[in-house]
């Protein structure tokens, strides 16, 4: 369990008592506390002027935990609060901490809102941490206003962690992160409880973290060449994408993630993952030979070299890590570690041998037990990946196990358990924030499968059949958010908000309290919040859908959704922006050609949850369609592909079955179509193993094509859109074709590229027919 010796804190303010009136809202608190009894009248003020007064145990831990406080009602709610004296006879606000408080640990809390007050009672600074969060809250409910009077009604809430662990993974190794981002990201997660930041420094895209007396780690191993979304990065394919962080930048993220009680938690990958190492230092490898730094996105071959050498590298790796991260944990990976070097080199293989090792898998086990031996002597517990657990071998006894897969009802996690591990549930399935959480049109880049807000609230937290002390040692959750597809701070940001709000509820709230339709009522106000700290999230889970049928006389059906299935969806009719005074849909809206159909998500209480998307309805819109609209013809989900930018636009994302361009439109209505527009976009390839699987097509005779066929894609060809003149990478084309009228036996359409894709992956922006 996570553990710290922490300060203690109390905070008193000037207060006012109101009667409470019909606009006084409703509790809306996130992760939800164990018991919230809001009672039914009363109301206590907290305006300008009022005093923060620290009582009980003031130590310098628990004054600074009260001054956080301060500036962000400050900054963020526009009130300006004084730091009181227990000589002050009225507080709106009083931290009362003290070691023998009768509260459920050091970082559970009490709050009660009466006459008094609110009135925060904690054993430490940590619990005051953690009310002072609740209290943030209770001072922004949904519809609040910056610099206008708070008014909290009156209750009790008692609090306290379901899991130690409460964790967001964070990779700079693949795109860098600014320390300021970071810090920002820090903060974040506190407010929603979160106190885990797993960072993962290392990876065959690049080594991030500064080591004493191997220089070329941060010289040749962070750097790569610019390919893809990187060159709008480095502004130019000629100039290398590179990043690391200094021993002072890493200090100065240790120190904030402490203040705010997020434990920093660094993650070094062995011995797989290395690419970058070797990069800088080529007899870390078993070929002998130098690679550059990978540009693709998989699974590399480049493993470390199992031998004596190579651990006396990794034990000043760890002395250094262990000098910048007071963290009890230090993760080493052990994930996705391919073999094929290792089983092709004989001195691997004798190596293995004499030490009387069946497999490569029983080798990799005996060098992680090395590294996990050589923390645990230094008093660190190692952490890894569950990739051996899964490949039927053992991890090191005392190793906390994250498990990612989440397949087979956790059994992988369950057999973790079963071995007496320390577990950590990270599912890929529902808590890797990487992955695209929705498939709107307008959805940024990101792998498949979606993992939808409520799909990581459903998220399964004890393995079905682990008993009751088995799932003792269930530590906590974790989401991650890979970067490889991320080479922005904004786009971290789109990934991780809103649905951190449901990790924070997993970890933190109790089984019994998980309700879906709760925590979409309380969200609202959540979402506001964010938004106070300038996190720009997205909101593709409220987003309406426009499903739109053509119907007699040139109209048009249209039925609105969204993902959440919630909230209330407002359109116009005449191309403006939606508001709260905008007609409410309720039932299909029957429209005639040439409208322009707006619409946006509402909150009861009025926060605009969605920005506005737009329907053109109109004699294109059934003869037209993005290619993120269309199927696969695998029926596998694509993934969304960021293209170039053009001009001072937006980069173009594609929908893509990486290594097989084709797409399908079923239910084609083209009925007497003559003529097709097609914007595609060729993309470098750097997608790794998926090269194994990848589909190549005659091309006809020509090297570059879209071919269109009827019905199937062995049907009849319709019609080729020769792409043979198109840039070798970068830059979206647009082309055209003729054919002869289509018949009404033509239903669907099976569009792809010809060639090999692995020579650059044609991405479908957009496919237009006209008659």
């Amino acid at each position: 369990m996570i553990r710290a010796a922490l300060a203690c804190l109390a905070v008193v303010a000037a207060t006012t008592v109101a009667a409470a009136t019909p606009g006084v809202p409703a509790w809306a608190l996130l992760p939800k506390p164990v018991v919230a009894r809001q009672a039914s009248t009363g109301a206590v003020d907290v305006d300008n002027g009022a005093t923060l007064t620290v009582r009980g145990t003031a130590s310098p831990a628990v004054r600074a935990v009260a001054e956080q406080l301060l500036q962000r009602i400050a900054e963020r709610r526009g009130l300006t609060l004084r730091m009181g004296t227990a000589a002050d006879a009225r507080s709106a606000i009083t931290f009362d901490v003290r070691a023998d408080a009768a509260v459920e640990g050091d970082a559970g809390y009490r709050i009660t809102v009466d006459g008094q007050g609110i009135v925060v009672t904690a054993r430490s600074a940590q619990g005051a941490f953690y009310g002072g969060v609740t209290v943030w809250q209770l001072l922004t409910p949904v519809g609040w206003a910056r610099g206008s009077a708070a008014h909290v009604p009156y209750g009790t809430i008692e609090d306290h962690p379901r899991f130690a662990w409460r964790a967001l993974l964070l990779d700079s190794s693949r795109h860098v992160q600014t320390a300021a981002e970071i810090r920002q990201l820090i903060d974040a997660m506190s407010l929603d409880k979160l106190n885990v930041l797993v960072w993962h420094l290392t990876d065959d895209q690049g080594w991030r973290l500064p080591i004493p007396g191997y220089p070329e780690l941060t010289t040749l191993g962070a750097c790569r060449r610019a390919v893809g979304v990187d060159v709008e990065r480095t502004g130019s394919p000629d100039a290398p994408y590179c990043g690391s962080y200094t021993a002072d930048e890493v200090r100065d993220i240790v120190r904030y993630a402490a203040e705010r009680y997020v434990t920093v938690v660094p993650e070094i990958d062995l011995p797989g993952h290395s690419q970058a190492a070797i990069a800088a230092y080529p007899w870390l490898g078993v070929t002998g030979k130098r690679p550059e730094v990978w540009t693709d996105w998989g699974v590399s071959p480049w493993l470390l070299n199992p031998n004596a050498r190579t651990l006396r590298f990794v034990d000043a790796v760890m002395d250094e890590v262990m000098r910048l991260f007071p963290s009890r944990y230090v993760s080493i990976g052990g994930d996705e570690a391919d073999k094929q070097q290792w089983n092709a080199s004989a001195v691997v293989q004798a190596q293995r041998a004499s030490l009387k090792l069946a497999t490569m898998d029983e080798l990799q086990g005996w060098f992680m037990q090395r590294v996990a031996t050589y923390l645990t002597e230094h008093g660190r517990t190692p952490v890894g990946w569950d990739d051996q657990i899964a490949a039927g071998a053992t991890l090191p006894r005392n190793q906390v196990v994250m498990s990612w897969h989440g397949d087979h009802d956790e059994r992988v996690a369950l057999a973790a358990l079963k071995q007496g591990h320390d577990v950590v549930m990270t599912p890929q399935e529902s808590l890797y924030f990487d992955h695209v959480p929705s498939s709107l049109p307008d959805e940024w880049p990101g792998p498949p499968p979606e993992v939808t807000l409520e799909q990581a609230y459903a998220t399964q937290v004890i393995p079905p059949g682990a008993d009751a002390a088995q799932a003792h040692h269930v530590i906590g959750v974790q989401a991650g958010l890979w970067t490889e597809q991320m080479a922005t701070f904004a786009h971290d940001q789109h990934a991780v908000f809103p649905r951190i709000a449901a990790l924070a509820e997993l970890g933190w709230s109790p089984s019994d309290t998980h309700d879906w339709a709760d925590f979409l009522r309380r969200l609202p106000a959540e979402v506001a919040r964010y938004r106070a700290l300038a996190l720009d999230g997205a909101d593709t889970a409220f987003a309406p859908v426009f499903d739109v049928t053509p119907i007699g006389a040139g109209g048009f059906r249209v039925r609105l959704a969204n993902q959440v299935r919630a909230f209330a969806i407002r359109y116009t009719l005449d191309g403006s922006t939606p508001g709260e005074a905008s007609p409410r849909y309720d039932q299909s809206l029957s429209l005639p050609d040439g409208t322009t159909l707006r619409a946006a998500t509402f909150s009861p209480e009025g926060v605009t949850l969605s920005a506005a998307r737009t329907q053109v309805l109109d004699a294109t819109t059934t003869l037209s369609r993005d290619g993120a609209a269309l199927s696969t013809c695998s029926g596998q989900p694509p993934s969304r592909l960021q293209g170039r930018r053009s001009g001072t636009g937006d980069s173009p994302v594609y929908a893509v079955d990486i290594g097989n361009a084709c797409w399908r439109w079923n239910d084609a209505a083209l009925q007497g179509a003559t003529h097709v527009t097609i914007t595609a976009e060729r993309l470098a390839w750097r997608f790794g193993d998926e090269a194994r699987g990848a589909v190549v097509r005659p091309d006809q005779g020509r090297v570059d094509a879209i071919e269109i066929h009827a019905n199937a894609c062995d049907g009849p060809r319709l019609a080729t859109v020769a792409l043979a003149d198109a840039p070798a990478a970068g830059g979206a084309i647009r082309r055209d074709a003729a054919f002869a009228p289509l018949g009404a036996d033509v239903h669907a359409l099976c569009v792809f590229a010809t060639g090999d894709p692995r020579q650059g992956q044609w991405a479908l922006g957009r496919i237009a027919f006209s008659k």
